[in-house]
């Protein structure tokens, strides 16, 4: 073989080499936005559902314009897909999978042990191996993302107590829960303290829908609440709240939104409980794209740093009471924020 064929030829390995360690990952915990992937898993309520996960789908959405990396959002139509949607991400090449919801911490505790290193987040649940869902198990690849709800429906609970007192009916409010469980029970228990802080008088009638898709049910929830005299319906039930609203705005009440601003809905929509699970999905994902995944601990979004917070006030709540109820509104926004107001999380 001459000197120049073979020089040829390992300029064409070396080249080939180039290439290759191009196309390749680089190492270390940090990844650039061309290889890093990351993917959101949706709990049973659907990415459809106006609210928990189409918020989180617009903070995954948020993430590729904004960090440049791939993504993936794979939709659960009910629970036993959960490990098989999650394990499809690992198989997929994703760094950091998002389990959209509470309804997820078996499943995802399950795959975190199978796939020790590949980086988890859930929304709506501590991780933590001392207590818990994750109480026992191995949690360096797992982050909490949670919300102090509590915060923000507690302001919801005065508002909707003092629209009450001000129509001059029964001091009744409604609240439609989806499945009982603690991320739900935290936006009640706040809403129901709110109220008989500002009216004691108040009777906050309490249901759930045991469901966070079928509107129907959440519906019936809150026609009985109507039936028995509520003036304001909360919907914390995900696409299966949009009933809930339904029955509001049908009856010429007011409905609250949750997660979402929902004032898209329509003027009857007194104001939302927004938790910004878009601002969560969209942090964790910067945080393990920098290589700053913090496993085993928790971020916690509040009305301090903003991470929960009043949607858009309904434009008919006008005059005299409008400006009272924003008056008592930032009073106790601060009051909670100082810590003199502890708002309970759990449901008397």
């Amino acid at each position: 073989m001459s000197t120049k064929r073979l020089t040829a030829g390992v300029l064409a390995v070396l080249m080939a080499a180039a290439v290759l360690a191009a196309l390749l990952p680089a190492g270390g915990s940090a990844r650039s936005g061309a290889t890093f992937k990351a993917a959101l898993i949706s709990d049973v309520g659907h990415f459809n559902d106006k609210s928990f996960n189409q918020s989180q789908l617009a903070g995954l959405n948020l993430a590729k314009r904004k960090l440049k990396v791939q993504t993936l959002a794979i939709q659960s139509n009910n629970s036993s897909d959960y490990i098989p949607n999650l394990t499809s991400a690992i198989r997929q090449n994703s760094n950091l999978v998002i389990s959209a919801g509470f309804l997820m911490a078996g499943a995802l505790q399950t795959v975190a042990a199978q796939f020790p290193d590949t980086n988890f987040a859930i929304t709506d649940d501590t991780v933590s191996s001392a207590f818990g869902d994750f109480k026992g198990a191995d949690v360096h690849n797992i982050e909490g993302l949670t919300y102090a709800t509590q915060q923000n429906s507690y302001l919801i609970g005065c508002m909707a107590a003092m629209v009450t007192k001000a129509a001059k009916g029964k001091q009744v409010i409604g609240v439609v829960g989806g499945i009982k469980i603690p991320p739900v029970d935290v936006f009640l228990a706040g809403y129901e303290a709110g109220a008989k802080k500002c009216v004691p008088s108040t009777t906050v009638l309490k249901g759930y829908s045991q469901d966070f898709v079928k509107q129907d049910l959440c519906k019936n929830v809150a026609e009985n609440e109507i039936q028995g005299g509520a003036h304001v319906v909360f919907a914390v039930a995900g696409l299966c709240g949009l009933g809930a609203l339904s029955a509001a705005k049908d009856h010429g009440i007011w409905g609250v939104g949750v997660d979402r601003d929902q004032s898209f809905l329509g003027t009857y929509i007194l104001t939302s409980a927004v938790k910004r699970v878009d601002i969560g999905v969209f942090n964790a994902i910067k945080g393990a794209k920098a290589g700053k995944f913090k496993g085993g601990s928790n971020a916690v979004f509040n009305l301090k740093n903003n991470g929960v917070a009043l949607g858009k006030i309904s434009p008919k709540l006008k005059g005299k009471l409008r400006k009272q109820i924003l008056a008592k509104v930032a009073v106790l926004r601060k009051q909670i924020i100082s810590g003199k107001i502890k708002v309970p999380t759990s449901v008397s």
